[in-house]
């Protein structure tokens, strides 16, 4: 349990994920502000459907990623690789995750973009901190 408080711990205090999505053999990354939910494993974030990966995302909504600390210290290294199924938000849900997102990104109030949701499905995490190497293990199945 010591290991899953690691990995929500370090989503909560990030706020920039790398996004990489495919549609039929044309692939595509982005770098995407974001807040995590805790309660339900996601990463929800704003971008416009008009982007390359917007439209990308509309046709395959399974994508991976990944989210760094930006160390340059190699014994203070922890990043996420992630892999998960992307969704628009609706209803209830937009609001609580549109609230939550303008309250950590307050300039993001002036823009008109759709809302999202990364539901994560698995996560590896490394973690040099505790020991160079170290990786942590996160299934949704098994959570």
């Amino acid at each position: 349990m010591l290991e899953f408080s690691c990995i929500l711990d370090f989503l909560e205090k990030r706020y920039l994920l790398s996004l990489c999505c495919v549609d039929d053999d044309n692939l595509w990354c982005a770098n995407c502000f974001y807040v995590f939910d805790a309660t339900t494993m996601s990463l929800w974030l704003m971008t416009d459907l008009n982007t390359r990966h917007g439209l990308y995302l509309i046709k395959n909504p399974n994508i991976a990623g990944t989210i760094d600390n930006n160390k340059k210290n190699i014994s203070l290294i922890q990043g996420i690789q992630y892999k998960g199924c992307i969704s628009m938000l609706e209803g209830i849900n937009k609001k609580k995750a549109f609230i939550a997102y303008h309250k950590r990104f307050p300039m993001s109030q002036f823009i008109s973009a759709p809302i999202w949701s990364i539901k994560l499905e698995e996560i590896k995490m490394t973690d040099n901190t505790s020991k160079f190497g170290n990786k942590i293990i996160w299934h949704r199945n098994t959570f």
